[in-house]
Parts: structure tokens; C-alpha cells; sequence
């Protein structure tokens, strides 16, 4: 403890131990057991000064046992704050008893070290007051000028290895808050886009009942229906369900891709790939690592890119664009079109390997024309939706008889549709109800009757709805009475009322024959 050296190789070491890791606890307690040799310095510490508040905050502490990283914040007194502020101290100082001092005394306090002398060294780096570095003596012992002479050197390393610490916390301290921001938006996203099923226990309870029975499962699904049926909502419920529940959705819409720019957004790039690629890119396969990848009308995909995709299918791996390296990937595949994949097949437009690859397990999802019961729901929900987004203090109704014009409609774009019906009608309708007034009527056309459709064989109930209109129309929509519709059909109104209802004819108020 009392040998003696020169003083630009003592610079040198302790600027080594100072830097030698990001973590300042373990340099500090390196450089302690160094500086220990050469002086009775019991303890060190790091402190920063928040100026806006007027808290010294300790952020590392080392004895000759440990180092370790703390938060202790220490409120100053006015006059501690004043001295500080207007730079009244010296910049390298000894303390002879640290509880007695406005600056050091508040701090003293909490780190129990009132009667110990110190060495107060104030960091400062272009101009900018960093933080303070403090040398505690043993007990009973003080520092000499020599001491403080070798001490007063170590200003520049610890103010670089104290800014490097924090920079380095604070990137640590971002990175876990994006990873957990990430995780909760996933969630949200997750929730908002198919955690709850409008129609599961009705019109989609076959389509739950297969989900339910994949979603546990690894196999690739491939989802069928018309466009805007809702295939990313079951896309999302399957993952939700499954076992990568807490990893990744990606979605990639195949149509919406240029083929030129299809590979590198599936499978990435490396450095100088091509021109512009100045970094390094991720592809969605990548990014679903982990997750699932939900590819929203493959239909669409060249026969080059399907090739590509059989192999992620097959072999898990993918090879970034311009890259030597084969990379693993861990994803299962959902895949959704609207197109008929069996005729592309024919017409040489879509790989039968690549078909039957994906063909494990579908899932048909039915047009809302042929689950009209969810109409109601559906248009509760979204009005819900809506009316959150738009800050409406009240909910809207929709009347009855709008209700049965809503469910006789043939909605050719479906829920999609449905959902922006529902968002229109809330900004031309703003009573409190909402009327669809853009919504025509047209459950059966009363033309598309057996002499205008002569090449198309009818359904009986499609038959028998469009006989109960124009009966309707011929009583001019009425049912009960002598001249209504019941009399002429030769069955009781309520008979007649409980087959429209189940052959979606509306009736009531407000419904044009």
C-alpha cells in the first residue's frame, strides 16, 4: 500500500483497469485493487448530478470485495446545489470529514461514511460536468498530496469510462423497453385483429371447430374464400391458438409486392446485394423466426418465387439475396387465397408440389351471403369499432327493419363490405341511428326470375323467395287480410312470416316491394 511510482505508468494502468469493460462496477473495482497498492483507499464511487432536480445519484460502488452498479439518489440542500451550480469548488479536492461538508454531507449520510476523509474529483469532459468520482479512505487514515497528485489524473479516464457506462445502460435500458413494447403491441395487434371471432358459435362454428383442431398443430394451413371474408382474422386466431402464440405474426400480401422486389422482401439481403443495399436486410420469412407467416394471396406469386417458398416449406432454411449462407428458419406457414389454386394448377400458373404442400390442411370460409345470422353481430361490433375510433359519446342503433334489409342484401364484398357500410352510414347518419340508405335491397332479384335465367338451375328456397316476393309485391307488400299475401299462398301469416324469415325475405315497415 505505500510503494511508490512513476507517475505516467500509474496513469496508464489505472486507465487500464478503467476501461477494460462496459460494466463500471467491475472497473471500478479493478481499478481500486490497483490504486490500493498505492495509497489507503477503502472505497470508490461513481456519482452523477442531476441538475434539473438537484439529486446526486450513485451509480456504482466497489470495496476491495466487489463491485456493483446501484441507484441511490440523494437530495442536496440549497447552499450543496449553489456550489455545485457555480462551479465554486475546486475540481480535484480533499475532504477531511465528508458528513461536515453542504456538498458531500447529504451523501455521506446514506453511504454511512460520514467521518471518512476523501478525494473528490469533479468529471468534467468538453465542459460538460459529467459526474463525480470519489476515493474514500481506510479509517483512522488520510491522503497525502502525493496521493492527490496521482488521483488528479484519473479525471479524463473515468469521466470517458463513467459517459461510456451510462451510453451503454441506456442502450441496454432501450432495447429492453422496444423488446417489451414489441411484445405488448404483438399482443395488441393479436387481440385487435382476430383474438375474438364475430360469428364463431354461428356462422363460422365449423371454421372455429377445424381451427381449434390445427392451431395446436405444426402444419401448414391453407385458408380459402372470397375476398374480404375474413381470412386474416382466422389467420390470426390460428396463431393465437397455437403454440407460437408469444412469438411473431408477419402478414405478406403476395398481390401487393412488384415481382421485382418480391425476393429480397421474403428473404432479405446482404451488404451490397445490389445497388442501394448499403446494409444488410431481414426478409418477413426471417422476421416470423419463431412466429408464424401468414401469406395473404399466394395465388399471386411467381413461379420462381414458388420454388423458393417450396424449399422454406420443406427444409426450413432460406439463403438471403447475394448471401453464401444458408439460414435456418423456424416458422410455420398460413397461407390464404382467393383464387382456384386446383384450375392455376392446370393452366401451369401454380406448382402442384408447392400446391399440395400447402393443400395438408384447408379451411373453407364461407361468404357472409351464407351466414347472414352473423350480420347483426357483425354490425354491433363494428359500430363499437367505429365508434371509438371516432370518439362518439353515444352508440348508434340500427332500426329493425334496416336490420332485415342489412340481412337480405347479398354483400358480394362480404365483411369487408359490411364494415365500411357500417363506417359510411356513421358519418352521413349522425341522429343517433343509422339507415344504410346506400344499401339496396336486392335478396333475390325479382327479374333474375326462370325465364331470365334460363341456363341456371335454382335452388328450391331461392325458387320459393322469389314467388313469396312477388306476391308480396302483387299485395303491395301486405301479408294479413283478404288482399294479403298469406290469403293468395293459401297458408296462415304467421306461416308465411317464419319461412321469409328463414329464406332472408325481409318484411315490415320500411321494406320496398
Amino acid at each position: 500500500m505505500n510503494r511508490t511510482i512513476n507517475e505516467n505508468d500509474f496513469f496508464k494502468n489505472a486507465t487500464l483497469t478503467l476501461c477494460s469493460t462496459l460494466d463500471i462496477e467491475r472497473a471500478l473495482h479493478q481499478c481500486l485493487i490497483y490504486v490500493r497498492q498505492f495509497m489507503p483507499a477503502r472505497e470508490m464511487g461513481f456519482h452523477v448530478y442531476h441538475r434539473s432536480s438537484g439529486i446526486v445519484e450513485t451509480v456504482a460502488l466497489a470495496d476491495p470485495e466487489c463491485g456493483r452498479a446501484v441507484s441511490i439518489k440523494t437530495q442536496l440542500s440549497a447552499q450543496g446545489r449553489k456550489r455545485i451550480e457555480n462551479r465554486e469548488l475546486a475540481r480535484v479536492r480533499y475532504i477531511d470529514h465528508l458528513g461536515h461538508d453542504p456538498v458531500t454531507g447529504p451523501v455521506a449520510r446514506r453511504l454511512n461514511a460520514v467521518d471518512v476523509s476523501a478525494v473528490i474529483i469533479d468529471l468534467v469532459l468538453e465542459r460538460t460536468m459529467l459526474g463525480i468520482f470519489s476515493v474514500f479512505s481506510e479509517s483512522r487514515q488520510k491522503f497525502t498530496q502525493d496521493h492527490m497528485d496521482l488521483l488528479r489524473h484519473l479525471d479524463k479516464p473515468c469521466a470517458v469510462a463513467l459517459t461510456n457506462s451510462l451510453r451503454f445502460r441506456e442502450l441496454n435500458d432501450l432495447k429492453e423497453m422496444l423488446a417489451d413494447d414489441s411484445r405488448y403491441f404483438q399482443k395488441e395487434l393479436n387481440r385487435m385483429a382476430g383474438e375474438t371471432v364475430v360469428g364463431a358459435e354461428n356462422g363460422l362454428g365449423e371454421v372455429m371447430n377445424m381451427v381449434r383442431q390445427v392451431s395446436p398443430l405444426e402444419s401448414p394451413v391453407l385458408l380459402l374464400g372470397e375476398t374480404g371474408t375474413g381470412k386474416e382474422v382466422i389467420a390470426n386466431a390460428i396463431h393465437n391458438l397455437s403454440l407460437r402464440n408469444q412469438g411473431p405474426f408477419i402478414r405478406v400480401n403476395c398481390g401487393a409486392i412488384p415481382p421485382s422486389l418480391l425476393d429480397s422482401e421474403l428473404f432479405g439481403y446482404e451488404k451490397g446485394a445490389f445497388t442501394g443495399a448499403v446494409t444488410g436486410k431481414r426478409g418477413r420469412i426471417e422476421r416470423a423466426r419463431g412466429g408464424t407467416l401468414f401469406l395473404d394471396e399466394i395465388g399471386e406469386l411467381s413461379m420462381e418465387a414458388q420454388i423458393r417458398l417450396l424449399r422454406v416449406l420443406q427444409e426450413k432454411e432460406i439463403d438471403r439475396v447475394g448471401g453464401t449462407e444458408t439460414i435456418k428458419v423456424n416458422i410455420r406457414v398460413i397461407a390464404a387465397t382467393h383464387r382456384d389454386l386446383e384450375q392455376m394448377m392446370a393452366q401451369n400458373r401454380f406448382r402442384p408440389d408447392l400446391f399440395f404442400r400447402l393443400q395438408v390442411f384447408p379451411i373453407p370460409i364461407p361468404p357472409l351471403r351464407n351466414r347472414t345470422g352473423d350480420i347483426p353481430s357483425l354490425t354491433t361490433h363494428f359500430i363499437i369499432k367505429k365508434a371509438r375510433e371516432m370518439k362518439l359519446s353515444e352508440i348508434p342503433v340500427v332500426p329493425d327493419h334496416v336490420m332485415a334489409r342489412l340481412m337480405a342484401y347479398q354483400w358480394p364484398g362480404n365483411v369487408r363490405e359490411l364494415e365500411n357500410a357500417v363506417e359510411r352510414s356513421m358519418i352521413l347518419d349522425r341522429d343517433g341511428s343509422l339507415f344504410f340508405k346506400e344499401i339496396v335491397c336486392r335478396p333475390v332479384s325479382r327479374q333474375a326470375d326462370l325465364h331470365d335465367r334460363k341456363d341456371e338451375i335454382l335452388s328450391l328456397d331461392h325458387m320459393t323467395a322469389n314467388y313469396i316476393l312477388k306476391t308480396l309485391s302483387l299485395c303491395k307488400g301486405r301479408i294479413e287480410g283478404e288482399k294479403g299475401a298469406a290469403g293468395l299462398l293459401g297458408i296462415h301469416p304467421s306461416t308465411l312470416r317464419k319461412r321469409m324469415k328463414k329464406l332472408n325475405v325481409p318484411f315490415g315497415r320500411g321494406v320496398d316491394y
